[in-house]
């Protein structure tokens, strides 16, 4: 997680640096994949009151950044509510997430199918096979090692190098591409 940490027009001592390190490492515990923390700490002033203010900006890999911003009189309790509320909007967030899972099949709802029982489910199969394509060869060529396999099409190189397709079509009928 990249930490960046801002003052405006108030100096970050030590010590109000690892108040913010420790609460934003603190927020990892939600497992929500954090890229970036920025803490902007503002001090305004208006008609002669001073408050502080506390902006954090948190980025989650792919989903929407979440800014909190806090106002208060003294500087750590700033810092504290926004902390707080940082929790309160990641754990919902984390819960989001995981009450997401939860809508899906669990995995302990499978029941283990053995290679018998699986056969009977499977309509369709496709098996891997590998192609030899050794030399180019003439299509009547093609047509011959086709018949003699007993196989629907075969694929090879004509003598042009392109790739061809010949397939039966019926009986005594073959097609090609």
């Amino acid at each position: 997680m990249n930490i960046n940490l801002v003052g405006r027009h108030v100096e970050l001592n030590d010590r109000i640096k690892s108040q913010i390190q420790s609460g934003a490492d603190s927020l990892t515990k939600y497992q929500l994949n954090i890229t970036s923390f920025k803490a902007v700490i503002a001090v305004e002033e208006k008609s002669s009151l001073k408050t502080i203010s506390a902006e954090f900006s948190i980025k989650i890999a792919h989903r929407n950044s979440i800014t909190i911003k806090q106002k208060a009189k003294d500087l750590a309790v700033a810092i504290d509510n926004a902390f707080d509320k940082a929790h309160i909007i990641l754990n919902r967030e984390h819960d989001k997430i995981k009450d997401h899972r939860k809508d899906g099949l669990e995995v302990s709802t499978y029941k283990h199918i053995s290679s018998i029982e699986s056969s009977d489910f499977v309509e369709d199969e496709i098996v891997p096979q590998e192609l030899e394509l050794y030399k180019p060869m003439e299509v009547a060529e093609a047509l011959d090692i086709l018949k003699d396999s007993g196989k629907q099409f075969y694929v090879f190189y004509d003598n042009e190098q392109k790739m061809r397709v010949i397939y039966k079509i019926s009986e005594n009928r073959f097609g090609l591409y």
